[in-house]
């Protein structure tokens, strides 16, 4: 389904060049760390602990800057939605529910 979606016409182009770009993000990485260990927004991580891409170590790093997000690794890949879409729904509707009422 993804490689289907993927030869849409202009999805190569778009991919090619957030890939190209991707490098400018790693300057950036100390600010938004700050901004989370600053301001310890609610953070709900959903991740798969087999993706190659970005590896479960990942999601683990959030723990260090946001000690109080709510972690779930799943065993799964890079496509965790399509893997555990419904588990993952479960999760986002639940974190949802215990947050507080926006302006509080």
């Amino acid at each position: 389904m993804d490689h289907a979606l993927f030869e849409q016409p202009g999805i190569r182009m778009i991919q090619n060049i957030l890939f190209d770009d991707y490098g400018s993000n790693f300057p950036h990485y100390p600010q938004w760390q700050e901004y989370l260990r600053t301001h310890q927004p609610p953070v709900l991580l959903s991740w798969g602990k087999n993706d190659k891409i970005f590896p479960g170590s990942g999601a683990l790093a959030y723990k260090k800057d946001l000690p109080a997000a709510e972690l779930h690794l799943f065993d799964g890949g890079h496509f965790l939605l399509e893997e555990y879409g419904n588990e993952i729904a479960a999760l986002i509707h639940s974190f949802l529910q215990k947050l507080p009422p926006a302006g509080q």
